[in-house]
């Protein structure tokens, strides 16, 4: 039961970091690697369990969604899908030691995007001495090849696609937030269909129950808590969680 808990609390964390800004795979991983999952079936787990927290969230953003310059919603979505889907099975495909290798590595990797990725994109737009205006094909490949980073991973994906959409097209962030929420929510989607049929998720059906529950009761109140926050509270919960949870990675590993 305490075990349950854990990630029924997790879960709900994981929901509202995610409707935040993005962060949940910080707390969902570490969460279910404590409880005995392996770090390849913790994170397609935590994946699989956050899919409805994102649903949730981008239900209540459903009317708020602007188009990512010139590219349709249909596209962008598609291509999530497409990459969520190919992240997914490089996961399942490569061997389980070379995830668990790398998982510091890509919770610190995020965690830098997440703490420094802002002042990147302002810095290089300072340097050109204007704003980039990316093509519609450009967008589309730069949201397939972080849409599988999503599937394969997925820690700070969502950070990642705001910085892209900043940068690439001067959007701001707080505009575009909805629409990271939907894709989000279809790379998740995707990744998930694969982890249903292919990984040992399946095979702590309490746990991931424990932590489904929690990210749809999170990812719900988190959308509608987010909206009363300021950008720079949110940021700094988020950015805390993450350095946290990257430290105490190592210090396990």
């Amino acid at each position: 039961m305490s075990e349950i808990l854990l990630v029924l609390l997790a879960g709900a964390a994981a929901g509202v970091l995610n409707a935040f800004g993005g962060g949940g795979t910080f707390v969902a991983l570490p969460a279910l690697v404590a409880v005995g999952l392996s770090p390849v079936t913790a994170n397609a787990s935590s994946t699989i369990a956050l899919v409805p927290g994102a649903v949730a969230s981008g239900w209540v953003y459903r009317r708020e969604l602007t188009p990512v310059g010139t590219v349709s919603t249909t596209a962008l979505t598609t291509i999530s899908v497409a990459g969520g889907g190919v992240g997914a099975g490089l996961l399942l495909a490569l061997p389980a030691a070379s995830f668990d290798a790398a998982v510091p590595w890509l919770l610190a990797f995020a965690t830098v995007i997440l703490a420094f990725g802002r002042r990147l994109s302002r810095a290089l737009s300072t340097a050109l001495g204007r704003q980039l205006s990316m093509s519609s094909r450009t967008v589309l490949i730069g949201q397939f090849l972080l849409a599988m980073y999503g599937g394969y991973f997925g820690g700070a994906v969502g950070i990642m696609m705001l910085a892209l959409w900043s940068v690439g097209l001067g959007l701001d962030t707080a505009v575009s937030n909805p629409m990271r929420v939907t894709q989000l929510a279809a790379i998740y989607l995707s990744a998930t269909a694969l982890f249903l049929i292919a990984s040992d998720a399946l095979n702590a059906p309490l746990v991931l129950a424990g932590m489904l529950t929690g990210a749809v009761a999170g990812g719900f109140a988190g959308a509608h808590l987010a909206r009363r926050l300021s950008a720079k509270l949110l940021r700094g919960i988020i950015l805390t969680t993450a350095v946290t949870m990257t430290v105490l990675y190592f210090l396990r590993s």
